[in-house]
């Protein structure tokens, strides 16, 4: 009993400290995801596709410049890199712009700020900018440019444009000043922030409780068991190595990685290797798999060593930049957060941004009677709001176009349909015939199994001799 009390004492240490990691962090989450709409809501899709054709500095700088004002959603930053490859952007400009769209966003820098401290979030810019210029100096080296053209070959020809648009949007021909006295694009903008908060919700969720798993259980001696100290220089290159590779390892993007890296702050990992952790939200396994599918396991490949190795070297030159200037914290916290409810600024802005946050869902729920919507369709799978103009993919069904945030979200609603489709008809052990489950005209139980029938004369039949026909259907 001793030890069964202990385990659930730890879980429950565990929880709390997931659940307060999450408070402490619940004002700047919302903040960032409203800001992050609203510039999602204004910035030019279309604008984007046009000024990445190159690799020229200012087009990388645009291309960077995009990308943190898009969604920090790692999958919706890869498939938005594939689509801007798709339709002749370059390769080395696609992938600043997925570096940029989960590295440079507002809300991964409020987060960082109040959960480990102003000089992460101030790491995280400034070694994103090293990481993209060390990835523009790079890339020729590991995208060789036949490589690269055998991958877009593999890609899926370009989505359909709007017709008479010529892959612009509706919504471009609006003057900026004029949007934003519109209700109906502040319905739209409010729309966006809560789909990225529906889009990320298990990301957040599996951060925050393998965080405080991390923070409560796992003991300091297994922390310098992974990360050296005292060894200076081998230190910092050890631990900026070492933090990708976690990264790769614990399945979690986007924002979702902030937590862990408060936890392994804690754990004893250098100021760099923190920095390179959170820069591998890119580098996950899923992803990996992800770039598969789109450009082939030799490009991929490629990507995961460009990447890893930009991730290290960004982390450690952020590291010896910061130590040079006075920035890196000299001492680590006890905890991570504390573990306890305070009248403090944390929970009257937490107050005042709930409320804000209800203001969102109201825009949201109520913005097709505000005029808003017409240019957006929500990705029935993970729930990202999209631009059907530039929607990465579609699908057909049932009449219905369904616009999805990438291929992977629609392969998987291909193969929900495709099971629905499957278990909602039936076959008549009697005739054979395929009947529709819903409206079968007659169904009989046997053996702990339900058979359906295509009409009375047949079900009459199975009631005489069940066995007969069930034997039948084995054999056949």
């Amino acid at each position: 009993m001793p030890i069964l009390t202990e385990i659930l004492g730890a879980i429950a240490d565990s929880l709390r400290m997931a659940f307060f990691m999450f408070w402490e962090t619940l004002w700047p989450l919302v903040f960032g995801f409203a800001l992050s709409g609203a510039v999602q809501a204004f910035v030019s899709r279309s604008q984007m596709q046009r000024v990445m054709g190159d690799r020229r500095p200012t087009t990388l700088g645009l291309a960077a410049v995009f990308g943190a004002a898009s969604s920090s959603c790692s999958y919706a930053a890869s498939a938005m890199a594939k689509s801007l490859f798709a339709k002749g952007a370059d390769f080395t400009t696609a992938m600043v712009f997925m570096l940029a769209s989960t590295n440079l966003v507002i809300e991964l820098g409020l987060v960082l700020w109040i959960l480990i401290g102003w000089q992460f979030a101030l790491s995280e810019y400034v070694g994103g900018i090293i990481m993209i210029g060390l990835l523009a100096l790079f890339a020729r080296f590991f995208f060789r440019p036949a490589l690269v053209e055998r991958a877009r070959e593999r890609l899926v020809p370009p989505t359909p444009n709007v017709p008479g648009k010529g892959g612009g949007s509706e919504g471009d021909a609006v003057p900026l000043a004029r949007r934003l006295r519109s209700p109906a694009a502040w319905a739209d903008a409010a729309s966006y922030a809560m789909a990225d908060l529906v889009m990320l919700r298990k990301e957040m969720l599996i951060g925050y409780l393998v965080a405080g798993f991390l923070a409560v259980i796992v003991p300091t001696t297994l922390w310098n068991a992974i990360f050296f100290h005292g060894h200076g220089v081998l230190t910092s290159i050890e631990n900026v190595i070492v933090g990708p590779l976690i990264a790769i390892l614990s399945f979690v993007c986007s924002i979702g990685n902030v937590p862990l890296a408060a936890a392994l702050w804690k754990g004893g990992i250098s100021f760099g290797g923190v920095v390179s952790f959170i820069f591998a939200d890119l580098i996950t396994l899923p992803l990996l798999l992800i770039y598969r599918r789109f450009y082939g396991w030799a490009l991929t490949l490629r990507i995961l060593a460009a990447f890893w190795l930009v991730m290290a070297v960004a982390g450690l030159a952020t590291e010896y930049l910061f130590v040079g200037l006075g920035l890196v914290p000299t001492s680590r916290p006890i905890q991570v957060v504390d573990p306890a409810f305070r009248w403090n600024y944390t929970t009257y802005l937490n107050l005042v941004f709930l409320a804000i946050f209800a203001g969102l869902v109201w825009l949201s729920r109520n913005r097709e009677r505000l005029g808003g919507g017409a240019r957006y369709a929500i990705d029935p799978v993970c729930g990202m709001q999209v631009e059907k103009a530039l929607a990465p993919a579609t699908l057909r069904s049932a009449g219905t176009t369904h616009y999805f945030c990438s291929d992977r979200c629609r392969d998987r609603f291909a193969a929900n349909q495709e099971r629905r489709n499957v278990m909602s008809e039936a076959t008549d052990p009697v005739c054979g015939m395929t009947v529709d489950i819903a409206s079968a005209p007659a169904k009989r139980e046997f053996e702990d199994k339900t058979y359906y029938f295509c009409g009375p004369g047949c079900a009459k039949a199975f009631d005489r001799s069940p066995e007969s026909f069930i034997d039948a259907s084995r054999s056949a």
